[in-house]
C-alpha cells in the first residue's frame, strides 16, 4: 500500500514538473516523465521480484510445466512495457511512433505466445486423434 502512495506521489510531482517546464522547454518536460518512470521501475523492482517468486512457487505446486508460464510473464512484460512506451511517444506528440510502438508489441506478444498456442493446439489434435 505504501508504495502505491510511493509511486503515485512521485508520478504526480513528476507530471506537475512536466508541466510546469513544458512550456518553455517541451523536450525537458519529455525526460522528466521518462526520468520518473525509471525511478518508478526501479523502485517496483523488489515488488516484481516477489510476485514472480510466488508465481514460479504457484507453478511448481500446479503441476504444470514451467515452460509454459514463462510465455505468459513474457507477454505481460511486454504488454507492460508497450503501454509505458506508447503513452510516452503519444506525450511526446508522436501519435504515430505510438501506434508502431504498439502494433510492434502485440506481434512480440503473439510471438512470445506462440508456445502457449502450439501446446493448445497439440491438445486439441490430441483430443481429436
Amino acid at each position: 500500500m505504501e508504495q502505491v502512495i510511493q509511486v503515485t506521489g512521485l508520478c504526480v510531482v513528476g507530471a506537475l514538473l512536466a508541466l510546469v517546464v513544458k512550456r518553455g522547454s517541451p523536450e525537458t518536460a519529455l525526460l522528466l516523465a521518462v526520468g520518473a518512470a525509471v525511478v518508478v521501475a526501479l523502485a517496483l523492482a523488489g515488488v516484481v521480484k516477489e510476485l514472480l517468486a510466488f508465481l514460479g512457487e504457484l507453478g511448481s505446486a500446479s503441476g504444470v510445466s514451467a515452460d509454459l508460464f514463462v510465455p505468459l510473464y513474457k507477454t505481460i512484460g511486454i504488454a507492460l512495457v508497450v503501454q509505458v512506451g506508447g503513452n510516452l511517444c503519444r506525450d511526446a506528440g508522436e501519435s504515430a511512433l505510438a501506434s508502431v510502438v504498439e502494433t510492434a508489441g502485440t506481434l512480440c506478444a503473439l510471438l512470445a505466445a506462440l508456445p502457449l498456442l502450439r501446446a493448445v493446439l497439440d491438445m486439441l489434435l490430441e483430443l481429436m486423434g
